[in-house]
């Protein structure tokens, strides 16, 4: 089985892989290593701070191919990171897609906007991030567009809104399908 984890940043993703990870005992990939990764080993022309299409056009193609391969291999791997396209299932085959699950986890409006500090202070609760420029405006607006195109895709998906859930795991499972 292959969970992929989506959504927009500071959303949790990565901890919410690293709790399956140690629950169901499958290793997980971050889309974030990847690309810093290949940003220092001058694979690729694009840096940390490039556009998000940019960046997905870029590491979407390997991902995918990963996920081929895990699943050919009878592997099991969770994948976690905003790089994940929502139309994501266009390129699998059927046969792929039944070893495939995914959520999505997505912060409300007004969960931004009330816990816009509290969201910050705990960005980096599973890995260190550098300075973080991330700002209130465009939290909200990426999740915004992510809420919309959740729903016109049916991609199931986790709404963070009132009190970030205590179990994440628990709230991110019963949508995973």
């Amino acid at each position: 089985m292959i969970i992929l984890i989506g959504g927009a940043s500071h959303t949790g993703k990565t901890l919410l892989a690293q709790r399956l990870m140690e629950q169901l005992h499958i290793p997980y990939l971050s889309i974030d290593h990847l690309k810093m990764g290949l940003i220092r080993s001058d694979m690729i022309t694009l840096d940390a701070y490039s556009e998000e299409a940019q960046l997905t056009a870029c590491l979407w193609p390997i991902v995918r191919e990963m996920i081929k391969t895990a699943i050919e291999n009878r592997q099991q791997l969770i994948v976690e990171g905003c790089y994940i396209p929502v139309r994501w299932q266009e390129d699998f085959s059927a046969a792929y897609l039944q070893a495939i699950r995914s959520v999505w986890l997505l912060m409300s409006d007004a969960y931004i906007c009330d816990r816009f500090d509290e969201i910050l202070a705990h960005a980096d609760i599973i890995e260190q991030r550098k300075a973080d420029d991330c700002t209130m405006a465009e939290l909200r607006e990426d999740n915004a567009r992510l809420r919309r195109l959740c729903a016109l895709y049916a991609l199931p998906h986790v709404l963070i809104d009132g009190q970030y859930p205590e179990d994440i795991l628990a709230a991110a499972q019963k949508q995973i399908r």
